[in-house]
């Protein structure tokens, strides 16, 4: 039988050094025809003619 990526003794280890961050309160997201509305918004008006497409996240 094959051998496992490292021993299970490890397990966990870099997920319970993390610092314990509490969960941000934040607005109620839009639902339904007002989450399709931003969408299009986002995506379709605002955009800059002539500007190459990038990532949203970056």
């Amino acid at each position: 039988m094959a051998k496992a990526h490292g021993s299970l003794a490890r397990a966990g280890k870099v997920k319970n050094q993390t610092p314990r961050v509490e969960k941000q309160e934040k607005k109620k997201a839009l639902t339904g025809r007002a989450k399709k509305r931003q969408q299009y918004n986002r995506r379709f008006v605002s955009v800059v003619a002539g500007r190459r497409k990038c990532n949203p996240q970056s």
